[in-house]
């Protein structure tokens, strides 16, 4: 029920009281009484008009201050509500962010492991390798290298973006090129124990 309701109800109240006292005053046998009692009562309804303002007045007042307090308090839940939306966003960014670097992380590892790994498969048969395997192992180790350092530099990317707060993690073209360099760094390293 809003403030203009109650101040309208309050006075239809006020209104029926008066007419009632109207109206019983003249039914009632008492209306050839003293001048005297007639100013009285007179004097006691404007008295009890005054009151009656006053009093619509002090109510009209209280709902006013209730209604400001409550206006304040719908603005500062919109603005709690509106600071948890942003808390939760960010939220949501900085986990797609340690996602997005757990993947690049895991690429550059598994890199790392399988040039490691080609260097000791050439060390351990150098001797009994071909030319061609040794190319083939060569190609591999810099297939794994370009796999490394490409999701180092796409680690490098969601770091730029952890910092500038945009919608989404974008590790670029390096995410991409790590993860088929790495494969094909693992295939051709793969290849060259058959050779």
């Amino acid at each position: 029920m809003n403030f203009a309701s109650l101040i309208r109800a309050f006075d239809a109240v006020m209104t029926f009281r008066d007419t009632a006292r109207r109206l019983k005053g003249h039914t009632s046998p008492d209306t050839t009484s003293l001048p005297a009692t007639a100013a009285a009562s007179g004097l006691a309804g404007q008295i009890e008009a005054r009151l009656t303002n006053v009093v619509v007045a002090a109510l009209k007042e209280a709902f006013e201050r209730d209604h400001a307090r409550l206006e304040l308090e719908r603005t500062q839940l919109e603005e709690q509500r509106r600071r948890a939306d942003e808390a939760m966003r960010m939220e949501l960014r900085r986990q797609a962010a340690d996602r997005e670097l757990g993947r690049l992380r895991l690429l550059a590892g598994t890199a790392l492991i399988g040039w490691i790994a080609s260097i000791v498969v050439l060390v351990v048969r150098v001797g009994a390798m071909t030319a061609i395997a040794r190319a083939v192992v060569i190609v591999a180790w810099l297939l794994l290298l370009g796999a490394l350092g490409a999701a180092f530099t796409a680690q490098s990317r969601i770091g730029v973006w952890v910092t500038n707060n945009r919608e989404a993690p974008d590790a670029g073209s390096g995410g991409a090129v790590a993860m088929w360099l790495l494969i094909a760094g693992l295939g051709v390293s793969g290849l060259s124990v058959l050779f």
